[in-house]
């Protein structure tokens, strides 16, 4: 897993160019590496809620296909990363299993979009956290994160059709271990945004 570096005195602070606060969820299901893409971009030291899996989460929590997990997110992630143009987007990772969807609605709210990350090796896990997304009302990106196991033979038609995709709906593949793969997932649900608003409206 990769992680920032610590934050110092002169990074904490938001840049004298900053314009637009922009408040992003980082969301999918457990495992899909929410963590991992926050920590690879926060230009502040990411904060995590995380707790080791134990025996008692078992039965709750299904481990298929993420067997080296041994922690989870509780609660939140947070991020922070500025962009071109004065963008500052503030990175708001969310829990991924069932018993912490009580928490959905206080952690999207005031949220301008999320950014969807899936694993392609078990797409029908991704199918909760989409619905809440789309029942939200929230514009979203879907971003395949890239396993080094991960299915190559699928086509993007393949794909979409899987997760039952509009056809306007941003659809790329990242690595959320790499910073600039990562950013460019980012910059594509936020180009996303910007589309769905004309200047005249921002």
């Amino acid at each position: 897993m990769a992680f920032a570096p610590s934050s110092t005195t002169s990074d904490i602070h938001l840049p004298d160019t900053a314009r637009d606060l922009v408040k992003i969820l980082v969301t999918g299901p457990f495992g899909v590496g929410k963590t991992t893409l926050i920590d690879s971009v926060s230009e502040i030291r990411p904060l995590h809620t995380e707790e080791r899996l134990s025996e008692a989460s078992a039965p709750v929590d299904d481990l298929a296909g993420v067997r080296d997990k041994s922690t989870t997110t509780v609660a939140i992630d947070f991020g922070r990363i500025s962009l071109n143009d004065g963008i500052v987007l503030y990175l708001f990772g969310t829990p991924g299993q069932e018993r912490f969807r009580s928490l959905w609605d206080d952690i999207a709210y005031g949220a301008l979009g999320a950014l969807v990350l899936v694993d392609s090796r078990r797409i029908d896990a991704s199918f909760d956290v989409l619905g809440l997304v789309e029942e939200s009302g929230l514009p979203y990106a879907v971003a395949f994160n890239a396993f080094p196991d991960a299915p190559s033979h699928y086509t993007e038609a393949q794909l979409r059709a899987a997760l039952d995709l509009e056809a306007g709906t941003p659809m790329v593949t990242c690595d959320a271990r790499d910073p600039r793969s990562s950013i460019d997932a980012l910059l594509a649900l936020v180009q996303h945004l910007i589309d769905r608003h004309p200047p005249e409206t921002r």
